[in-house]
């Protein structure tokens, strides 16, 4: 695909550095990407000098965390300003909540027996790529791998790490409704990440939908990487119902994962596209 709204790099979670993520995009056929990288913007301006010189549109783009019916949820902003104070702000704080929630990972790990976590995915997660953000769940389990507390990754999320488990840190996440309003005075266009990944039936989807429309949202992330089709179908549905725009990204973390950049179903044709309304545009839109 020529597009893509959703990767990440060693700014978040991701394996690659930014200006790597873009040179790769960029050999696979994407010409407008979105870095997306989970609660900061550390990575743009690398991001940004790499596709300049390889002539491709690179979109301002964020992954914010916030809270909705007892769940985490991930809303994506787009061609925002970068400099808007609310957004820098917003983009602080959960800076801080997530080296908390990391400290509070490695103190659970350690008294099961498992010391020196925090340093270890710190260590993990510099190899990668110099960061100043707290190391994520992903690194805290490449640290139990190397460290032989569990065989894989899987069974470091299984045992330690996935929802519910000991590592499952519970933090304090703005609302959906203070994401959406954060991002809407950054001029954002503003998207709901990958709805299906949330274990919820299907009248929570469908409530969570009509809230993120109702706090100003734009657009549904009918696509995500490579999905199954009923999933995609059924994501349809609900921005046909909802007016929405449809966003698509291949949510890339790295080589070999279970997406790959420019990967990803196709978008239903009789949907409008979110990208149209900044394809090739630089500057923000007008609040």
């Amino acid at each position: 695909m020529e597009v893509d709204l959703h990767c990440h790099s060693t700014a978040s979670d991701g394996a690659l550095a930014p200006s790597v993520v873009v040179a790769r995009a960029h050999e696979r056929g994407v010409r407008v990407l979105a870095l997306t990288d989970h609660d900061t913007l550390e990575g743009l301006e690398e991001a940004r000098a790499a596709a300049e010189a390889l002539d491709m549109q690179l979109v301002n783009g964020i992954e914010l965390s916030c809270t909705w019916g007892g769940a985490t949820i991930h809303v994506l902003g787009y061609a925002f300003a970068s400099e808007a104070p609310a957004l820098r702000q917003a983009i602080a704080e959960l800076h801080e909540g997530r080296w908390l929630r990391a400290r509070e990972i490695s103190r659970r790990l350690e008294l099961k027996g498992m010391a020196g976590a925090l340093d270890g995915a710190r260590a993990i997660q510099q190899e990668l790529g110099d960061s100043a953000n707290a190391p994520a769940r992903p690194h805290f389990a490449d640290f139990l791998v190397r460290a032989g507390h569990v065989k894989d990754r899987a069974e470091a999320f299984r045992k330690w790490l996935g929802a519910g488990k000991l590592g499952d840190v519970k933090q304090h996440w703005p609302t959906l409704e203070e994401v959406v309003g954060t991002l809407r005075e950054a001029g954002a266009w503003i998207s709901l990440a990958h709805p299906w990944q949330y274990d919820f039936t299907r009248s929570k989807r469908r409530r969570l939908v009509a809230d993120f429309v109702q706090a100003g949202g734009h657009a549904l992330e009918v696509v995500n990487g490579m999905q199954p089709a009923e999933q995609v179908g059924g994501l349809a549905i609900l921005a046909r119902e909802f007016g929405m725009l449809a966003s698509a990204g291949s949510d890339f973390h790295a080589p070999g994962d279970w997406s790959e950049l420019g990967m990803y179903r196709p978008v239903p044709d009789d949907l409008p596209p979110l990208w149209a309304r900044f394809h090739h545009v630089q500057q923000p839109r007008a609040i």
